[in-house]
């Protein structure tokens, strides 16, 4: 669908910044914040954190995690909270959202 017949750009715009701190709860079966963005913070079973695009050895079957509340759960991880700007309507905006943020924050490569 385009963003004309769903409503929801597929990068976020100055005009979802009034949504970022908006509750909502996570939607069941996604997983894209654990998925989408790199991890440089060491996680149990990834002791040198993950890559962009690969999903969390810490997810579960339902795309839950494991360590959810747990001291050794990373701060990035705790720091991700559900929005309606990165999560949109589906898993597919989410991780669309999540990969132009982490491509966002890249370090800039020195010439």
């Amino acid at each position: 669908m385009t963003e004309a017949k769903t409503g929801i750009s597929a990068y976020p715009t100055s005009a979802d910044s009034y949504e970022l701190n908006s509750a909502m709860d996570c939607r069941p079966g996604c997983g894209a914040c654990c998925t989408a963005p790199s991890i440089s913070s060491p996680i149990p079973g990834m002791p040198h954190g993950k890559p962009a695009g690969m999903r969390c050895v810490q997810l579960d079957d339902d795309a839950r995690c494991r360590i959810f509340g747990r001291p050794e759960r990373p701060t990035v991880c705790a720091s991700l909270r559900p929005s309606p700007a990165m999560c949109g309507d589906s898993r597919a905006h989410a991780m669309r959202w999540l990969a132009f943020m982490e491509q966002a924050t890249q370090p800039s490569t020195p010439r």
